[in-house]
């Protein structure tokens, strides 16, 4: 197993800011994948995989290689079906990564790696084994830039009936990702689009479990997941005090209402006006 390595920051996928909302978009759809791009989401995702029929993935792939012959201004990710796609993908100028589901080990990485030499890997964790090994994926290749769970198909693999039980895999790939420096992994999507309010409930509890943003089915989560994740105004004052007051006493210090300053703190506290400034 290979040791951590420093990877690169939490917008290291060629975005201008802090990625938050990752939006889905069927790869046989080409005039939806166009709306996605249009939608304002940090990443678009063209899905060759779940959201498209059997009959339809040949042309899914066809229309996805006719959108990505160009670059846009959206970073564009692909989900594939198969490695099969991914030749043909991988030297499109369009092409900003690959989501690559049902991963269960580091050497499945390692193959794909080799079909698209220096392309940014997002590797799913979709199953019991995955989970497992959730930190040999994490670290299994310089190309991985992230990892994610794929929750509708873990949960059928575990037999989860309640969302509790999938807290003990959300919590793995959390630590997984943060071991292998990688940026924190978003939250798997919400799949009723119609209930927006269960949506911001689930993403304030993936915030506070360490995930941070989270992928979406539909234009309209955009807002809400954006809104879940970007620091309150209160937090946003609270780092730059926390950041003054480092500035001043490079010693742990206690500041007037009582909260206790240290370095792992003030790295906390860098991280909220990083992700603060995508607003700016």
């Amino acid at each position: 197993m290979s040791e951590p390595r420093e990877r690169g920051g939490i917008g290291d996928i060629g975005c201008l800011r802090t990625p938050l909302t990752w939006l889905y978009a069927p790869g046989d759809r080409p005039e939806v994948v166009r709306k996605a791009l249009a939608s304002g989401a940090d990443v678009v995702i063209v899905d060759l995989e779940d959201a498209v029929a059997p009959h339809r993935k040949a042309y899914a792939l066809d229309a996805t290689v006719d959108l990505l012959a160009d670059a846009h201004p959206v970073p564009v990710h692909v989900r594939v079906h198969s490695p099969h796609d991914i030749p043909t993908l991988a030297p499109l100028p369009g092409l900003c990564g690959l989501r690559v589901p049902k991963v269960t080990h580091a050497t499945d990485i390692h193959r794909i790696a080799d079909l698209a030499p220096g392309l940014p890997l997002y590797p799913l964790l979709e199953n019991a084994l995955a989970v497992e090994h959730a930190y040999a994926i994490a670290s299994a290749h310089p190309a991985v830039r992230g990892i994610a769970l794929g929750e509708a198909d873990l949960r059928a693999d575990l037999g989860v009936r309640d969302d509790r039980g999938l807290d003990w895999p959300r919590g793995r790939v959390v630590v997984a990702a943060r071991a292998a420096a990688l940026p924190p992994p978003a939250q798997s999507v919400h799949p009723d689009i119609g209930d927006l309010v269960a949506l911001a409930s689930g993403c304030a509890r993936g915030r506070a479990m360490g995930f941070l943003g989270r992928a979406a089915i539909h234009p309209r989560q955009l807002p809400v997941i954006e809104r879940a994740y970007l620091p309150t105004p209160q937090e946003v004052d609270a780092a730059r005090e926390v950041v003054a007051a480092a500035g001043t006493d490079r010693g742990a210090l206690a500041l007037p209402d009582g909260r206790f300053v240290d370095a792992a703190v003030v790295e906390g506290a860098h991280r909220v006006l990083a992700l603060a400034s995508r607003t700016a």
